[in-house]
């Protein structure tokens, strides 16, 4: 069963698009409670295709009439739109029979959180993660507080009523908001580190004016850190207006003016980390996770020695975590994948370069905050300032573009480009992978379209920079050869 609607992160689009206004999150929403209620009709259980089961508060009673009905959290990030995509989504919990829970603006990972510890039977957060204000979208968890998979969003699109009632409608209007789920994923996290045991460090802390406003520095601030933040004044339309994951050289600045021992920051929605180490130096998501997954190794705390990444990663983490004797697996690009990845294969770190990081013994999702404690554990245990842990990771030189096109054409149909993606496998000794995703021993190139935007991205690593350029170059002749996108681009 295909998707039309969820992309690689939800639903996702402009403000007032086709897919981004009150009445289609009305109707999502509404498919997903149903979809939900489907997975609470096994004995009594809420679960995702994932597999095991969640026991939910009040599931025996609700099998006799007049019980309470499911639970929905709902939280959204700092957007205009928000507030308004919220009513939207709680008419459609209403006409479903379901009990929407309004959670305000919170970071993604902590409604996930709060939907796996209160036993609510699904979280929706309202959100475009990085994305600029103009846009926002709709992610759902399930009992567990993972992402759905492809096949629980063909289900919720396959159950996508025509229109939903405008009683439930007006009725979302008076909801109350319960913004104890806030708290309690602050308190939960700062206790993840000693009491105390960062007095004395000065951290710089980017939140792109989103969601984590009020979660990381104040969970930092709680363990003795003196904080110095940008990006801390959202006004609804500046969330990620250069600033964020997107745009860490603002935190790089303030990090060597300031003398911070280092940098965090935060996409809109918290999900993601960047880190910034003491000379003002850009730490992306590989970097984290090969110091994450190097000290897990040493101290034999690593599960199964794996480490699960994707296709976007650096051949160098392949090398630095197999000279540690640890086990590198890759998925497609995605953080759910990653997170389906490791379930499967019973691991408990993985993630994307993109700042996705996946602590699963902590967090059933990405969580920035618990990426940048994870990281300044290693840094308070070791003694070794950021800038010295990273430099175990050596990676090979990558080229990467991205370019907008009108349409996501079948890369497969595009002769000139299939043509230059076989010429340059071939001269990297391609070892089996797939065409638009060769994973080489001496090098490696991916064609591939963005799961959030209307873009074809590029990726070349080589061993040498000059190659990798050229090889960029190549395939973006050939995709301009067959029209994917405009030649002056």
């Amino acid at each position: 069963m295909s998707r039309r609607y969820f992309g690689t992160d939800g639903v996702r689009g402009p403000v007032g698009g086709a897919l981004v206004n009150p009445d289609f999150f009305a109707r999502l929403s509404a498919a997903a409670v149903e979809w939900a209620k489907t997975q609470a009709g096994r004995s009594g259980s809420v679960a995702g295709s994932e597999g095991g089961t969640r026991e939910v508060a009040g599931a025996d009673e609700r099998r006799s009439e007049g019980a309470r009905p499911l639970r929905v959290l709902i939280g959204r990030d700092t957007r205009a739109s928000g507030p308004e995509l919220e009513r939207g989504v709680i008419a459609g919990v209403l006409a479903a029979g379901a009990e929407p829970v309004r959670l305000g603006v919170l970071p993604t990972p902590a409604v996930a959180r709060a939907v796996k510890t209160t036993g609510a039977a699904l979280g929706v957060v309202i959100t475009a993660s990085h994305n600029p204000a103009s846009d926002n979208g709709i992610k759902f968890f399930t009992s567990f507080g993972t992402k759905l998979t492809d096949a629980d969003e063909a289900q919720i699109e396959h159950l996508l009523p025509e229109a939903v009632p405008l009683g439930a409608v007006e009725a979302a209007q008076t909801t109350a908001c319960d913004e104890t789920a806030l708290t309690a994923y602050v308190q939960a996290h700062a206790q993840l580190l000693p009491a105390q045991s960062l007095a004395g460090w000065r951290i710089a802390v980017d939140t792109a004016n989103g969601a984590t406003v009020s979660a990381t520095p104040v969970a930092l601030r709680a363990l003795g850190a003196e904080i110095v933040g940008i990006g801390d004044q959202p006004d609804g339309h500046n969330i990620n207006a250069g600033l964020g994951s997107e745009h860490p050289e603002k935190l790089a600045a303030l990090v060597r003016e300031s003398g911070a021992r280092l940098g965090v920051v935060h996409d809109g929605d918290g999900d993601r980390c960047i880190l910034i180490d003491e000379l003002g130096a850009v730490l992306d998501g590989d970097e984290i996770l090969t110091i994450l997954a190097l000290d897990a190794l040493r101290r034999g705390a690593l599960a199964r020695d794996t480490l699960v990444i994707t296709v976007q990663s650096n051949l160098g983490v392949d090398a630095a975590i197999g000279a540690a004797g640890g086990r590198v697996l890759r998925t497609n690009v995605g953080d759910r994948y990653v997170s389906e990845r490791m379930r499967a294969e019973g691991a408990a770190l993985g993630g994307e370069s993109s700042g996705h990081i996946i602590c699963a013994d902590i967090s059933p999702t990405g969580d920035g905050l618990v990426t940048a404690l994870r990281v300044i554990d290693v840094m308070r245990r070791s003694g070794q300032p950021l800038s010295a842990l990273r430099g175990e990771l050596r990676k090979f030189p990558q080229k990467t573009s991205a370019h907008r096109v009108p349409e996501r054409r079948a890369l497969g149909s595009c002769p000139k480009l299939q043509t230059a993606i076989r010429e340059l496998e071939a001269a990297f000794n391609k070892s089996g992978e797939t065409a638009t995703t060769g994973c080489v021993g001496t090098g490696r190139v991916m064609v591939r379209y963005s799961g959030t935007e209307l873009k074809l991205r590029f990726l070349v690593e080589a061993g040498e920079e000059t190659l990798a350029a050229g090889a960029l170059a190549q395939l973006e002749t050939a995709a301009r050869a067959d029209g994917l996108f405009e030649p002056t681009q």
